[in-house]
């Protein structure tokens, strides 16, 4: 284990690395609550779902810690799960089992591009403000859908959107849990977000809002979502503008968390570049794979790996540690499925809030770099997709640049997604 691991070399051992897999497991379990409720939502069985899920969790953890001896988990990707069930599925009415297949088929691309040179040139073409942006878009795309399960957003035909009514009990139940999970989050309580979603869950028993299904039992079946994706739907379709969002969301997602979590870990090479970086994307595209045969969303590295990283972990055990924790967890179904919407929605908010720091690093003295950013953090909750989010902000660049006088500094990745996403924005309208 020493030798496979390289335990001695980076100055861990054992028993801290699996320390540090269960902090990271306990940031991140609130995945198995969350994306059953979001993937039954769009119509998939919820108990198969939870055992994707995990499935997919652990074999992507699995990946991860053995290819590239990283202490980096994976699980299905909150926002990615959001857009496939709310976007994909519910607005553009595409079957789920068609959605599944353009996840696959992403995952085909992301492994190709990882075993070429085409990954370094994608991903260092593509400007950092863009990428902020695209991650906060994201969260606030995610945001807007955690406020509605809560109760707190509704529809209105003179508005679009107004406040819900805050006399509703599950409203009211739901800012409780908000408040409890962040607070439990701002003292660096390990598993804040799972307790939070917990006790929520608790609080609606009395109101018959919660309904006690049990704790322990044989995992669900998982034959309604196994093997269920309809690959020649999603070419026959031409999804092409689906496939291309989750494959881009899904590099850029996992190019940042993994740069994030080396640079903590003290991995990263001197000139800024990560270590086995091809073994790394090529886990994640794995995972994306195996999720969509599973019958899941795409599956990507999770930035909560920080956690483990902060716990000590340093090498694959810690994601081989979290791989076999959602293996136990797939006998926990009773309880997963116990908990109601109401109760996950907060997790929902306070995600989206996490993944809006990212505006925080944006060159904001830069009018080129951060107007594009936040049209495309803009444009992804308000028009209801993150792939229109994604286009509008290349092509908000690429102008920007050209009238600034600037188009010498615009990279030929952001040219072609621009180029291509005016293209669809025309034939759509």
């Amino acid at each position: 284990m020493d030798r496979f691991f390289g335990l001695t070399e980076r100055g861990t051992n054992p028993r801290r690395e699996m320390l540090a897999g269960l902090a990271t497991f306990l940031t991140m379990a609130y995945i198995v609550v969350v994306n059953p409720g979001i993937m039954a939502a769009a119509g998939i069985d919820q108990g198969a779902a939870f055992v994707a899920t995990c499935l997919a969790a652990a074999i992507g953890s699995a990946l991860m810690g053995l290819l590239a001896n990283y202490p980096v988990a994976l699980a299905p990707g909150m926002g990615l799960n959001a857009y496939f069930a709310f976007a994909v599925v519910g607005a553009m009415g595409v079957p789920w089992q068609v959605a599944l297949g353009a996840v696959f088929l992403s995952g085909v691309i992301f492994f190709a591009v990882s075993i070429a040179g085409f990954r370094e040139w994608l991903i260092n073409s593509i400007p950092i403000s863009l990428k902020l942006g695209i991650a906060a878009g994201i969260g606030f795309f995610l945001g807007l859908i955690g406020l509605r399960g809560m109760g707190l957003v509704v529809d209105n035909p003179a508005t679009l959107v107004s406040l819900g009514s805050l006399k509703d009990t599950a409203t009211l139940l739901s800012c409780i849990g908000f408040v409890l999970t962040a607070g439990l989050v701002a003292r660096g309580v390990t598993g804040g977000i799972v307790i939070g979603i917990l006790v929520t869950a608790l609080l609606g028993l009395p109101f018959g809002l919660t309904q006690f299904n049990g704790i322990f039992s044989m995992p669900p079946s998982l034959a309604p979502t196994f093997l269920q994706m309809d690959l020649a739907g999603a070419i026959g379709l031409g999804l092409l503008g689906i496939v291309f969002t989750f494959f881009i969301v899904d590099l850029l997602d996992n190019a940042g968390t993994l740069i994030a979590t080396t640079h903590r870990a003290g991995l990263m090479r001197k000139d800024g570049s990560v270590p086995r970086l091809g073994r790394a994307l090529m886990a994640d595209s794995g995972g994306a794979m195996i999720g969509a045969v599973l019958g899941t969303s795409t599956t990507v590295s999770y930035i909560e790996s920080a956690a483990g990283v902060q716990a000590g972990g340093r090498t694959g055990l810690t994601a081989l540690t979290v791989a076999v924790l959602f293996l136990l967890t797939l006998f926990l179904a009773p309880l997963a499925t116990s908990i109601p919407g109401f109760a996950t929605a907060p997790a929902l908010v306070l995600v989206a809030c996490l993944m809006a720091q990212s505006l925080r690093d944006i060159e904001w003295e830069d009018t080129t770099e951060y107007l594009p950013a936040i049209v495309t953090a803009l444009a992804m909750p308000f028009t209801f997709s993150i792939a229109t989010g994604i286009g509008l902000g290349f092509i908000a660049y690429a102008l920007v640049k050209v009238v600034a006088g600037r188009a010498s500094s615009v990279g030929g990745a952001v040219w072609v997604i621009a180029a291509a996403s005016a293209v669809k924005f025309w034939l759509q309208s």
